[in-house]
Parts: C-alpha cells; structure tokens; sequence
C-alpha cells in the first residue's frame, strides 16, 4: 500500500524540465478552467460601469480646472461644504436607525401572521418599488403640505389647532427617506428570522428563561445577520439621496447629493463635484473600516464563520 501511495504521488507530482548543461527547470502544473470565460462578460461589465466611472471621477477631481489639490482645499476650506456634509451623514444615519426600529417589528410580525395576512404585509412593503421614486417624493409633498391629508385629517378629528411644519425640515425628510428604505431593512430581516428555530425560544424558557428574555438573548443574536445586512443597505442608500431631500427638505437640510447636482448642472464645476463624490465615497469606506473592527462583517454578512 506505502508503494502504491509513494507512485501515485510521483506520477501527479510536476515534471522537471531538462535544460542545456544538465539543469532542471520546475514546471509547475496549470489547469485552465473553460469555464471561468464565462464570468468575461460580467467583469468587463463591472469595469466599464463601476471600476472606469471610479477612476473617471478621482482623476476629474485632481485635474479639474488645474492639477492640483485646489478642490479638496476647497471643500475643507469652507465651512458650508463641511456643513452640508455632516448634514449627510446625520441624516443617513438618523435614517437607518428609525428605519431598523420599524423594520424589525414589522419584519417579526410577519413570522408570527397567518399566510394570508403575512401576504398582504409583504405587499405592502414591495409596493414602493412598482412606483417610481420621484412619483412617491411628489406624493409626500400633498400629504405632509400644511393642505395635505395628514395636517386637514389630524384638525379634523380635533387633535391638532394649527397644521404642523412637515415640510421643508429635517421631519420631511426623514418622514419621506425612511419610507423608501424601509424595504430593504423588512426583507432581509424577514429572511433571517423565518430560517429561525422556534424551538429555541421553548428550549430557553423550558430551562427558566422569562419570555422576554429569551427573546432577546436567543432570538435577537440569531437575526444579526439580517439586521447588519439591513443596516448597510439603508445606511449607503441614503447617503446619496437627491430626489426626497430635495423635494421635502429646506437649505438647512441639503445633503452633498444636491450638493454635487447643484455644482455639475449650475456651476459647472465638474471637478469640485468629483471631490465631493470622492469624499463621500472615502468617508463611506473609513466608516464601514470603523464598524468593521467592532463587529465581523464575513461573519454576519457572508455567513462566513
């Protein structure tokens, strides 16, 4: 058995090649795999949509009117451009936090309906996207108005004496941005709690646990990947919102993607948009390097262990 071992391992190990003068050259063994041209199309697609763009922008914003540094002073230099970027990331995260503490109920509530009203519920959140984005923007604007269904309803009923400031406030636009982000914090957290054991939650109150807190030291830690999922694609969404901003909030409220549509349409500054856009996209990266030594992210969002 050893030799059949040895000369198996002799007949798939590489061949020495022979050169002049009696050396050996190691060839080392490559299988192409056929296969992999497959994948061809989607990284050429990749590169010219995604990767091209990229470059495009980091080398406008270096080079756009002069080579130079002038448009990153620029924005550091003032304190309106620093503003309107902090304003972004107030309200993206404000965003992402009211939207987790609706999506989560919600998202449970849906384990725990019957089929049919679970339906209705899933519809519910898919509708937003059979609509388009600036159709739904324009609609908030006649809802939220001080003549709009929720101010003219609330002095109906006699709750309210006056109509309430909903638009063009930091209230508009998370009424507005919360709403469009909203699936995609249900979605992932519903597909996460449905592969959840119930079983768990009777093993843990079997052994004493209250209700209450087997559901938050047994349920809870098992929706995290759901929940990090979630977080990532609202957070990065809305910090590149222009439409709902625009439409539902004030000067006070701008966020760098008015900001940058406002320097390319008006100013005609490409470069300076170009720093922007490359701020916001390193300052995205830094964060999530930031979040990523405090929480595994191949663990939550890969499924990696």
């Amino acid at each position: 058995m050893t030799q059949l071992i040895d000369t198996a391992a002799e007949l798939s190990s590489p061949k020495p090649e022979t050169l002049p003068g009696g050396r050996r050259k190691w060839r080392p063994r490559f299988e192409f795999n056929s296969w992999a041209l497959l994948l061809l199309p989607v990284v050429i697609f990749l590169l010219v949509v995604f990767v091209l763009p990229l470059v495009m922008m980091f080398s406008k914003s270096f080079t756009d009117p002069t080579v130079g540094l002038g448009n990153y002073r620029a924005i550091w230099e003032n304190s309106l451009y620093l503003k309107v970027l902090k304003n972004t990331f107030v309200v993206a995260i404000s965003t992402t936090v009211l939207t987790v503490l609706i999506a989560f109920p919600y998202a449970y509530l849906m384990t725990l309906a019957t089929p049919f009203w679970r339906a209705v519920m899933l519809i519910a959140v898919l509708v937003p996207f059979w609509t388009s984005l600036l159709v739904r923007s324009f609609a908030l604007v006649l809802v939220l108005r001080d003549t709009g269904v929720l101010n003219v309803g609330l002095q109906s009923i006699g709750l309210i004496d006056e109509p309430l400031p909903l638009l063009r406030n930091m209230s508009g636009v998370l009424f507005g941005m919360v709403q469009i982000t909203l699936p995609f914090a249900v979605l992932p957290l519903y597909a996460t709690m449905r592969g959840i054991d119930r079983r768990l939650l009777q093993a843990a109150e079997s052994l004493g646990a209250r209700p209450s807190l087997a559901f938050f030291r047994v349920f809870v830690p098992l929706t995290l990947p759901g929940l990090f999922a979630g977080v990532i694609l609202v957070f990065i969404q809305a910090l590149g919102y222009y439409i709902t901003p625009a439409l539902l909030g004030g000067p006070q409220n701008t966020m760098i993607g008015e900001l940058i549509v406002q320097q390319v349409s008006t100013v005609l500054r490409f470069g300076f948009a170009a720093a922007l856009g490359a701020v916001l996209l390193v300052s995205t990266l830094v964060l999530l390097g930031i979040a990523s030594r405090f929480v595994d992210m191949k663990k939550y969002l890969m499924g990696q262990p």
